[in-house]
């Protein structure tokens, strides 16, 4: 059995939000660990988009998501947090004044404040409606984690979000050719990309349906029909299936947590309804709440906050400022 762990806080989910918490609680003096299902540290943005620009990140107008990651990461190696990775989270339960999770390995993970910093939980990509998992990762993806795979390709990008919208762009310097297809006339992208896109090389086949992929072991080509118009085959040696992901909380969902679909309702210190359990990140609702990473920093932040205060009742809400003196090394 895998060794127990016994820490001041615990967070659930080493993404963007986790791994500022870990440099948050760290810098309150709380010994922390970090416990993710995937087994590297970045959550989806390593493992979906590590090499897309992200733009809402205050301070940074184009990071990428890997870059994002790996600076977090360093930020809160000075606290040397604990990280637990490949193992998922399945039991939660109560042990006196503390909590226990228990993840799929046995392991036991013992603390006095937990923090979900999940994201949307587990997602699987929505496929596309023509049958064409035969061709997943020979010329068919779901993910671009290196985006030289399109260099010199014709490459197909099919949906009409953000997603979508983004590896188009990113493909433009870099492949022979760039077509998006969508079902729809409007796309579901920011309207800035939305500009960008329709400025640019691409070609643009919207209010369209993909028939078939074809190939002989491998994709070269994609049979679509825009509405009203014949079927039309394009040369294709990579095809980006951005239609979306369906998404699972997970053991998450069993644990008792007040819930508004696949989101944890929280309050203003990021309190959810189990004591000492707090929510930060994607995956919690309140009204007005908006998804994304700049929110979840700050949400983090303030459940690390009154997790202190929680667990040291004569501490301080407000940490201070850390620009007034070099946090100690731990």
């Amino acid at each position: 059995m895998p060794d127990d762990i016994d820490v001041d806080l615990l967070l659930i989910g080493a993404g963007p939000a986790g791994l500022y918490g870990a440099y948050y609680a760290g810098f309150r003096g709380l010994r922390t660990a970090v416990l993710d299902a995937q087994p590297q540290l970045g959550g989806q943005v390593s493992a979906i988009y590590p090499e897309k620009n992200i733009y809402d990140v205050a301070g940074l107008p184009a990071v990428r998501g890997q870059q994002l990651v790996d600076g977090l990461a360093s930020q809160a190696a000075q606290f040397d947090p604990t990280y637990v990775l490949g193992e998922q989270a399945v039991e939660l339960e109560r042990s006196g004044q503390r909590w226990t999770v228990r993840t799929a390995t046995g392991r036991r993970i013992h603390a006095g404040a937990v923090v979900i910093t999940s994201g949307v939980g587990a997602v699987t990509p929505r496929p596309l409606p023509c049958s064409a998992e035969d061709f997943l990762d020979r010329g068919l993806r779901y993910f671009v984690p290196q985006l030289d795979v399109l260099d010199g390709k014709d490459v197909v990008v099919v949906g009409g979000g953000d997603s979508a919208v983004d590896w188009a762009l990113a493909a433009l310097p870099r492949a022979t050719s760039v077509t998006l297809v969508h079902r729809r006339l409007q796309f579901r992208a920011h309207e800035h990309s939305v500009q960008l896109l329709r400025a640019s090389a691409c070609r643009l086949i919207l209010d369209a349906t993909v028939n078939a992929v074809r190939g002989n072991g491998a994709v070269d080509g994609i049979e679509v029909q825009a509405k009203g118009q014949e079927p039309e085959v394009l040369p294709a040696q990579v095809v980006v299936a951005a239609l979306g992901f369906l998404m699972n909380l997970g053991p998450i969902k069993d644990w008792g947590l007040e819930l508004d679909g696949r989101s944890i309702r929280v309050d203003t210190a990021m309190r959810t309804n189990l004591d000492g359990i707090y929510a930060a990140g994607d995956v919690t609702t309140y009204p007005g709440k908006v998804k994304l990473i700049s929110v979840g920093f700050g949400e983090v932040a303030t459940a690390v906050n009154n997790a202190a205060v929680a667990l040291d009742p004569d501490a301080s809400l407000a940490p201070g400022h850390s620009s007034d003196a070099a946090p100690a090394a731990v």
